[in-house]
C-alpha cells in the first residue's frame, strides 16, 4: 500500500494520500488548497491516477484542495451529508464505504467538533480528523459544535476500536504525527474526565482564540462546488423537469455515474444504463461502451449523478473524446426528487 502524511506548516494540517498499488488509483483526505501542486507532483511521480478527494468536515483554518484537486484531476469530492458545502460529488453518512481500487474506508459519523465531521476507519488505522487529535480533541465552540456530541463520538465510538488501531488527526501543533487508540486513553489529557459533565465543562473553559483563516476558510469551503451553470448556457444540460418530461424518449439514453451502493441506498431512474463514474474515460474511448452504444443507437446520451458534479465532469470528458451529443441532468438526481421524478428502489 502507497500511505503517505503530508503536512502543511501555515495551519498545521495534515492531509493522506492513500493507494493500494503504484499505477492504480488514490485517495487525499483532507487537503489543502494550496498544498495541490505539490499532490500532483506527487501523483506524478508515483503513477497514481486521483479519483476521490475526502474532506472529513467542513475547515475553518484552512481554504480546503477539494474544489481545485477536482478541477485539475476531474476527481469524485466526498463529504458527509451534514456538510454545509454547496455541492460535492458524493456525501456519506454513518456505516457507508469509500471505496477505491483495493482499499475501502469505513465512514463513521463523529460529530461534536463540527456537526459534519467524520472519521474513516481503514483497517488497523483510523483517520479522525479533528475529532480525536494526540493529546488533545477539536474546540466545539463554533460550526455546530457540541461537547456532549463529541464525547459521545469518542468515548461510545472511537475508544471502542482496538487499542492497537493507529491514530491519524487532520493536524497536529507540537510535532507529533501519529498515535494508537491506547495510548489516547491514556495519556489524553482531556480524556481523564469521568463523565460526560466534566468534559463538556472542561471544553467550555478552553477560551481559544478564533483560527486566523476563519473569516476565509468557512466561506470558501462553504462554495466548492463546480460551476454547473456553464453547461447549462452551453445546452449541455437538462432542468430536472425537463429531463422528467423526457423520461422514456427513444433518443435519449440515460446513463448513472454513481456507485452501486448509492444506486441501493437512494434508487436509480428507469431505464438508466449504469457506468459508474471512475470509468468513464475508457467507456468513451473508441471501442468503448457508451462510445459504442451511442454510435450504435444515435441516442443523445445523458448522464446524471448524485448532485450533477460527476455528470458535468462526465460530459466534459465525453466532449474531449469527439463525442458531442451528450448532456447532463442539473442538480442530479437529489434535483430529480425534489421536482417528484420517478425512482425506482434496487
Amino acid at each position: 500500500m502507497i500511505f503517505r502524511q503530508l503536512f502543511d506548516s501555515v495551519s498545521g494540517t495534515y492531509s493522506y494520500l492513500l493507494a493500494s498499488r503504484a499505477g492504480g488509483e488514490a485517495l487525499i483526505l483532507d487537503p489543502v488548497l494550496e498544498k495541490a501542486d505539490r499532490y500532483c507532483q506527487l501523483l506524478r511521480e508515483l503513477d497514481l491516477r486521483l479519483v476521490k478527494a475526502v474532506d472529513t468536515h467542513l475547515h475553518a483554518d484552512h481554504v480546503t484542495g477539494l474544489g481545485e484537486l477536482r478541477d485539475r484531476t476531474q476527481c469524485i469530492t466526498i463529504m458527509g451529508e451534514q456538510s454545509k458545502a454547496d455541492v460535492v460529488s458524493m456525501r456519506v453518512s454513518d456505516g457507508d464505504k469509500v471505496m477505491i481500487e483495493g482499499l475501502s474506508l469505513d465512514v463513521m459519523y463523529t460529530p461534536g467538533h463540527t456537526d459534519d465531521s467524520y472519521s474513516y476507519l481503514m483497517g488497523d488505522r483510523v483517520f479522525t480528523g479533528d475529532t480525536l487529535l494526540i493529546r488533545g480533541t477539536g474546540r466545539t465552540d463554533f460550526q455546530n459544535g457540541s461537547s456532549r456530541a463529541q464525547y459521545d463520538s469518542i468515548f461510545n465510538r472511537l475508544l471502542k476500536l482496538p487499542e492497537e488501531t493507529l491514530v491519524y488527526p487532520a493536524h497536529d501543533y507540537k510535532g507529533d504525527t501519529v498515535s494508537t487508540i491506547g495510548e489516547e486513553k491514556r495519556y489524553n489529557p482531556r480524556l481523564q474526565v469521568r463523565n460526560v459533565d466534566e468534559y463538556i465543562e472542561l471544553m467550555a473553559n478552553l477560551k481559544l482564540p478564533n483560527p486566523k483563516m476563519m473569516d476565509v476558510a468557512v466561506p470558501a469551503n462553504m462554495h466548492v462546488g463546480l460551476h454547473q451553470e456553464e453547461l447549462a448556457k452551453q445546452g449541455l444540460a437538462l432542468s430536472a423537469r425537463d429531463a422528467i418530461n423526457s423520461l422514456g424518449r427513444p433518443d435519449i439514453l440515460l446513463v448513472d455515474l454513481r456507485e452501486a451502493g448509492e444506486r441501493v441506498k437512494h434508487g436509480t431512474i428507469s431505464g438508466a444504463l449504469h457506468a459508474p463514474y471512475p470509468g468513464i474515460a475508457e467507456s468513451l474511448k473508441p471501442g468503448g461502451m457508451l462510445r459504442e452504444v451511442a454510435a450504435a443507437t444515435g441516442r443523445r446520451v445523458v448522464f446524471f449523478c448524485a448532485f450533477g458534479e460527476r455528470s458535468a465532469m462526465a460530459v466534459a470528458a465525453a466532449k474531449n473524446a469527439g463525442l458531442a451529443n451528450t448532456a447532463h441532468i442539473e442538480g442530479g438526481l437529489d434535483a430529480w426528487k425534489k421536482v417528484g421524478g420517478p425512482v425506482v428502489m434496487g
